[in-house]
């Protein structure tokens, strides 16, 4: 029996406690973040009001979709969707794991096998862009406060991620009709998650957010809960 409880501990030991190492350095250095303060400094002078928007999982970088003198239209046509809404008013950008993105819409269509390989980062990544009306941001909405730097600092960020800086759709691949997804370069790993990719934007613009970021909560701590504002982002 003894024989039978120590083999079942060695089974099962080091991956507990490897998840409980992960989950506690992603806790830690969440209060320990980069840029401590400089949010909220910028809250009352921010001359670009984007947000970070997250499902409870998975965290995208929210922007105007015209204003401030960029026009994310230019860089992620409306004719790669299926139908653009025509009073769109910002656009999300995400960066993912290729085949979780294609092939689990919803979290009930993950497979182990799929995690696993998530996990590994053999797949290679994705874009995904979604036009979004004011009341698409009723809920998950945080504020993200900019100057105009900072948000150069993004956009330069977002057409990173894209081979070549030039978007290419990929074909059919469509959650509703409202998104796109786009080929980037790079993949993502249990280290570097979906999540890493919006926090790593975030931490070279100078945003307060975790030094590291592999879980939403990481990515949002620092940012204010808020509903987008009543009128539309200025055209500049």
């Amino acid at each position: 029996m003894r024989a039978w409880l120590r083999g079942l501990l060695i089974l099962v030991l080091p991956p507990l406690l490897f998840v409980l190492a992960y989950l506690g350095v992603a806790w830690v250095l969440m209060l320990w973040p980069v840029h401590p303060g400089a949010t909220q400094a910028q809250e009352n002078q921010a001359e670009v009001q984007a947000w970070v928007l997250s499902n409870g999982i998975h965290t995208d970088l929210v922007f105007p979709l015209r204003a401030h003198g960029v026009d994310w239209t230019e860089v992620f046509p409306p004719t790669h969707l299926r139908a653009a809404p025509p009073d769109a008013q910002y656009i999300a950008v995400g960066r993912g794991d290729r085949e979780i993105y294609l092939y689990t819409p919803t979290w009930g269509d993950l497979t182990a096998s799929r995690a696993l390989t998530a996990a590994l980062g053999v797949n290679g990544a994705l874009l995904h862009v979604t036009y979004l009306r004011r009341a698409d941001l009723v809920s998950g909405a945080h504020r993200l406060p900019l100057s105009l730097a900072q948000y150069e600092t993004l956009r330069r960020f977002v057409l990173e991620a894209l081979p070549q800086g030039v978007a290419h759709p990929v074909p059919g691949a469509h959650y509703a009709a409202n998104d796109a997804f786009y080929e980037a370069v790079g993949n993502t790993h249990l280290f570097d998650t979906c999540n890493n990719w919006t926090g790593r934007g975030l931490r070279r613009a100078g945003v307060t957010v975790s030094r590291w970021t592999p879980f939403d909560f990481n990515v949002t701590w620092h940012l204010q809960p808020a509903h987008p504002p009543a009128t539309a982002p200025s055209s500049r």
